[in-house]
Order: structure tokens, then sequence, then C-alpha cells
């Protein structure tokens, strides 16, 4: 009974914070008042599910700095995960253009001026990182799930270039994350949000200078072995092992509004 309630709750909020969205989507060209709905709706859905977040590596962030963040992608909660752990940072999110088709997500996703991405059609994938790279003149911050999807076994899916071309054609730097535990909150194929603790590790950046792309392979390669470093499997125990450093906590119940 409490997951269907926390269902409709989420149901509740989401209706009237994403047509909100869509209406104020004119007059938003740059997207912050999106980005201030996004939060609110992440800070409360959180607070719906009763998760915490225990983030680690937020000292390798300069709020003034652009960055194309990489995370691995273990569940739908991922999303409000990272907008909270990232709250300094416009954002802009590349998604599967799959996205679109669901009902109001797909619509506010769009009036958020997020970019989605045609990957059965490489022309038309290459069209929309020009577009990403586009709406990164106004100083957003882009976030990619290099996985493409959410893994469904605990363990890491093969990255795809797309991000990683980006970030080599605007020379911005990446910093990879690693998200565990909240494929056991929101597993992939259920609707039932349980209660408990998602770790979110920020990595240090990593410079894409070196870089090119005859040599993109070496790039995917080492920000899939930092993500990889802190990455564990949904049947592995809460501690990430004896070196595990318990990381800054940030309550669900706390949301301070940013404009920027």
């Amino acid at each position: 009974m409490r997951y269907l309630l926390k269902a409709l709750l989420v149901i509740i909020i989401s209706l009237p914070l994403g047509i909100v969205l869509v209406s104020l989507a004119p007059f938003d060209r740059r997207g912050k008042i999106a980005h201030s709905i996004t939060r609110l709706w992440s800070w409360l859905v959180l607070k719906i599910g009763r998760n915490r977040l225990r983030v680690q590596g937020l000292e390798h962030l300069d709020a003034g700095c652009q960055y194309i963040f990489m995370a691995n992608h273990r569940s739908n909660i991922d999303i409000p995960a990272l907008v909270r752990t990232l709250l300094p940072f416009q954002l802009r999110w590349v998604a599967k253009r799959e996205l679109l088709f669901v009902p109001l997500f797909g619509l506010a996703f769009w009036a958020a001026r997020h970019i989605v991405v045609d990957r059965s059609n490489s022309f038309k994938a290459m069209m929309s990182l020009r577009k990403v790279r586009k709406g990164m003149e106004g100083g957003s911050s882009v976030v990619f799930f290099p996985e493409g999807t959410r893994s469904q076994h605990g363990k890491l899916l093969p990255f795809k270039p797309g991000g990683f071309m980006l970030a080599t054609m605007t020379g911005t730097p990446i910093i990879p994350i690693t998200v565990n535990g909240s494929d056991a909150v929101l597993p992939k194929g259920d609707w039932r949000i349980r209660g408990g603790e998602i770790e979110v590790v920020v990595h240090k950046a990593v410079a894409v200078d070196p870089y090119h792309r005859g040599n993109l392979r070496h790039l995917m390669n080492r920000v899939r072995g930092v993500i990889e470093s802190r990455y564990r499997r949904r049947s592995d125990p809460a501690s990430a092992g004896p070196n595990h450093v318990r990381g800054e906590e940030i309550p669900a119940q706390k949301w301070v509004p940013w404009n920027r």
C-alpha cells in the first residue's frame, strides 16, 4: 500500500510541475526556470521516496566552471539524485529519442531544452551533438549516461562515444560520477520506490586535451576505469571496502533555490 501511495504522490507533484514547466517554456529561452522546477521536483521525489544521498567528492567541482558529467545509469532515480548532487550547475541532459514519447515527461524534457539523440541514425546523432554544443554556449554543463540505458545485471554496460566526442570537440573536462544503490531503491522495470541510501561519488576531472578522435577509445577507457573503481554490484555490501570513507550526506528534505 505504501508503494502505491508513493507512486501516486510522485504523479500528483509531477503533473502540475510539468504543466508549469511547459507553459513557461516560451519565456525561458535559457532554461533557468525549468532548471529550478526540476530541482524542486527532484527534492520532492527523493523526499517522498524517503531516500538519502551520500555524496563524496564535491570538492573536485568548481561552480564557476563548465563540465561534461558522465555517470553510470542504474535506475530512473539516478536523475533526481544527480540533480540534487549538482545543485550549482545549470544542466542539459542528453537522452535517447524514445523518452519524447513518454506522456508529459517527454514534453517537459523537450520544453526544458534538453537534448534527445536518435541513436538509429548516425547523421542525426551527430546533428544532436551540435545542438548540445550550441546549448553549452550559454554556460550550461551537460550530463551523459554513456551506457545509453540502465544496467539491469549490476554490471557496467559498454560506453557509447557521443559524449566523449563532444568533450574533445569543445575541450570541456569530463567529471566521472559513480552511482551506487539506486537500483535497490528503484530497480529497472519496477515502479515501487523503496526507502534507502543512494551513494554518489564525484571523481576528479579528466582533461581531454591529450585526446582526439584518433584515440577516443583511450579516453573512454580512462573514464570507464574511474567510474568502475568505485562501482559496486547491487548484491555487494553497503560498504565499499576497508578504504571506503563516508561522504557528505545531503538530506532530501532540504531544497535550496539557485539562480544563476
